[in-house]
């Protein structure tokens, strides 16, 4: 029995000396930094705020979108793409879908300029009678 003690102890002991660790100065809390960061503006998304339906207008037709969407204002009538006429499609919506494509659709932000998409989703979003 009296060996049984002796032998838990010898091996609980290196247990002991890694839990206490030194007293160095390595086990110091890291530096506090003072300050604050700077604070983001919310725009509510990420579509720029400003966009001119009338240059949209040229935009979708020269884009392309006419080849794939309906809309009345664009004198296209598409089928491939979702009829925007009957879309209500909000300007923000618009942008980030023209931006980044999907269902179907490709993404057009390689393709045009960041002013030319809000233009064009403030096109779409004034005829099909979305959010602006």
């Amino acid at each position: 029995m009296r060996r049984l003690v002796i032998l838990l102890l010898v091996l609980a002991l290196p247990f002991f000396v890694v839990a206490c660790g030194s007293s160095s100065s390595e086990n110091t809390a890291p530096e506090t930094v003072e300050g604050t960061l700077p604070q983001e503006e919310d725009t509510g998304g990420n579509a720029p705020a400003e966009g001119d339906a009338a240059a949209g207008k040229e935009v979708f037709a020269s884009a392309g979108c006419a080849g794939c969407h309906t809309l009345e204002a664009a004198g296209s009538s598409g089928t491939t793409g979702p009829n925007l006429d009957e879309s209500g499609t909000g300007y923000e919506e618009a942008f980030e879908q023209i931006s980044n494509g999907g269902g179907g659709m490709p993404a057009y932000k390689d393709q045009l300029e960041e002013k030319e998409i809000a233009d064009v989703a403030a096109f779409v979003a004034e005829s099909a009678g979305g959010r602006r």
